[in-house]
């Protein structure tokens, strides 16, 4: 029933049904005699202006500037926030039509999914056999949680995406409501639905608790959706795991599917196709597949270990790295992986990052922790004598051991790991020589990038969120003076930065390089931190031209961050096929038969004297046998010798990119693969 009555200045709406137990709703917040004030004025995307009638939607907007923008919108975005297309404006406002091209907009459209694939799961497996839980949107589709006595397999997953199309096909309308605390809580009790119930209550006393509901299917859920499931074109389920309630393992197991969901077939496909060469990139199944590490219950979870190919790679990436940082003056120290729990009081690490941290361990009269970090002794060693401002800079490096205390559901392979080495160190400098140290940083990763190939990536200034502050050191006046310097350095080293808030460290403002991987993520390998707190902390000083005592400045920083973490990403970025100077084994030495085999070893005798990796297949299989197991080892050189190699002192040269590339003498070759390796030949 519909029924409009007069409420003195204000006109309203009488609304009853199965929600709403006869609550009156504002039809039009317009004072009576003044209707011809009910014109706001809209700003678009591109700046330009459009005066609408008051209480329109955001598809209503949509359609007045293009029947074809309506056609394709999924919400909208009203003054920074993220809505629904049937969200009404009531005031003047700044408006952007979100499409499946914005990221929120593919996320309301996998959101809706996402309530499609619970609506069919209902339907088939029973309503009441399946309690819901969550079913968020996320980066690369949606998932949905459920607690249910059925085991799903991908045996399932037909079927329920033939009831997800049905559900689509049906067109069915959904619609927005909202309900008092009391009310939301007995909907959700009557229809049994225990995990919303609890996420209801956790709720704040003030939150707005809305529903969605499409035909019979109501949930839980502040939005944005589509206005219709008719609205979902291509739908694909892609995996099965669990998952705890709330990522708790002391709850209940619950059972997870992950999906996706396109506007075109032509895009789901394109989909598909990244999904398995994300599979042929993965680092878990390469690292096993190359023999690069392990991992055993027995040793603990995040707790790789490194087998002698991946000990190879990294052994090399440390001398690498260290190398090139002795070249600008860094030295190196060594320090421990335990230290005393008011070391890190004194940093400020035990107030902001303790949850992250190993339990501590008492010892004799000592409280002591894995340390997350290292750059508290660092703070202890630039400490233990005077310095003077000719000092200054004093480059500390070191490659450190730290330890996290990550979530056994977070960590992944070698790139999440809870024992990590940080290539790290930390500049202490005068304030006039902030810039042209940060510049030498900048400097140094470049040169990095450059001999890894890397090209695609972008630098973030990461500053702190001001409107949650209790992550950070609290002293604004530090923190505003930090972020415009870093700021003012970025800008005037003709870096093109972008700024992201939130993703500062406690202590202050950072540069972060963000590389786009091969598969499409965004990484975050090099940082840059300024930081004016633990120089504070802990009193640091040097003493000045002036013959007074001054403060420096600490620079953090890391090239290659976590030496496992990039290890992981080149491991994806080449499929495993390291670059020659790389490679855990260059050269594979191939005798065609076990007469062969003396001039095969003088030829690994001549890439030995050249510090190369070289082995020889000696087994008794025909050579085309070993040429497809040294491919499939990623060896980025064959060498076939039989009798004319042998009488001519050649050798057949093989690469794993263009095949066969001929008869090379063993000099030149000798020559040709050391000058890859000093020049790090992509």
């Amino acid at each position: 029933m519909v029924q409009t009555v007069p409420n003195g200045p204000m006109k309203y709406q009488f609304k009853k049904n199965k929600y709403h137990e006869g609550h009156f709703v504002p039809l039009r917040t317009v004072p009576t005699g003044a209707e011809e004030d009910i014109m706001i004025t809209i700003t678009l995307k591109d700046g330009s202006k459009k005066e609408v009638e008051k209480g329109k939607s955001v598809l209503d907007v949509a359609k007045q500037i293009s029947e074809g923008l309506a056609r394709v919108a999924m919400a909208g975005l009203v003054d920074g926030k993220v809505v629904d297309l049937r969200y009404n404006l009531e005031k003047d406002c700044k408006l952007e039509i979100l499409t499946f091209d914005d990221e929120d907009g593919k996320k309301a459209y996998w959101h809706t999914t996402s309530h499609i694939m619970a609506q069919a799961i209902k339907r088939l497996f029973g309503d009441k056999n399946v309690q819901l839980a969550i079913g968020p949107a996320i980066d690369g589709g949606f998932y949905y949680d459920f607690d249910t006595e059925y085991r799903f397999s991908e045996a399932d997953f037909e079927k329920i995406e033939a009831e997800m199309k049905k559900i689509i096909k049906e067109d069915l309308s959904i619609e927005r409501f909202q309900l008092p605390r009391a009310e939301a809580i007995k909907l959700m009790k009557d229809a049994g639905e225990n995990y919303k119930v609890e996420l209801i209550e956790d709720l704040p006393e003030d939150e707005v608790i809305s529903f969605y509901k499409q035909g019979e299917f109501t949930d839980l859920c502040a939005g944005p959706h589509l206005m219709s499931t008719g609205k979902v074109k291509c739908v694909k389920l892609l995996s099965t795991s669990g998952a705890y309630w709330r990522g708790n393992e002391k709850n209940k197991m619950l059972q997870r599917i992950y999906a996706i969901s396109f506007p075109k077939a032509s895009m789901l496909e394109e989909h598909l196709a990244k999904l398995q060469e994300a599979r042929e990139r993965d680092h878990r199944k390469l690292g096993k597949d190359l023999e690069l590490f392990m991992t055993h219950k027995l040793v603990g979870s995040g707790l790789p270990m490194y087998l002698p190919n991946g000990a190879t790679v990294r052994r090399l990436l440390e001398r690498y790295i260290q190398d090139k940082e002795i070249k600008m003056g860094y030295k190196h120290v060594y320090t421990p992986s335990l230290a005393n729990v008011e070391l890190y009081k004194t940093s400020g690490h035990w107030d902001h990052y303790k949850e992250d941290m190993f339990p501590v361990m008492k010892m004799d009269n000592e409280e002591l922790v894995l340390r997350p970090m290292n750059c508290p002794h660092h703070m202890l060693i630039y400490k233990s004598k005077m310095r003077s401002y000719k000092d200054l800079p004093i480059r500390i490096g070191e490659l450190a051991h730290d330890f996290r205390y990550e979530d056994s559901g977070t960590v992944c392979g070698i790139e999440r790991v809870r024992e990590m080495c940080q290539n790290d160190a930390h500049l202490f400098v005068r304030p006039d020589q902030i810039k042209e140290e940060v510049a030498k940083v900048v400097q140094l990763i470049l040169e990095v990038y450059k001999d890894f190939g890397f090209k695609d990536y972008k630098f973030r200034l990461s500053l702190r969120d001001k409107n949650d502050k209790h992550k950070y050191f609290d002293d604004d006046e530090m923190w505003d003076k930090a972020e415009s310097q870093l700021r003012e350095i970025l800008t005037e080293l003709g870096l093109d930065f972008y700024e992201a808030e939130g993703e500062a460290a406690f202590y202050g403002p950072k540069l972060d390089v963000q590389l786009k991987s091969a598969i499409g993520h965004d990484v975050t390998v090099s940082t840059c931190q300024l930081d004016f707190l633990l120089p504070q902390r802990f009193e640091l000083e040097y003493i000045g031209e002036d013959g007074k005592a001054h403060r420096p400045v600490v620079i953090h920083r890391a090239i290659l961050g976590t030496l496992d973490r990039f290890m992981a990403f080149l491991t994806e970025e080449t499929k495993g096929a390291f670059p020659t100077w790389l490679a855990p084994m260059q050269v594979k030495v191939l005798p065609i038969s076990d007469k062969h085999l003396e001039y095969a070893k003088k030829v690994e005798q001549a890439l030995l004297e050249k510090g190369i990796r070289v082995e020889i297949d000696d087994r008794s299989e025909k050579i085309g046998y070993k040429i497809r197991e040294a491919q499939l080892q990623k060896v980025p050189y064959m060498l076939v010798v039989g009798d004319k190699e042998q009488e001519t002192g050649k050798v057949g040269v093989r690469n794993r990119k263009d095949g066969d590339i001929g008869a090379m003498k063993l000099e030149d070759f000798v020559n040709k693969i050391d000058e890859e390796v000093k020049t790090f030949a992509k």
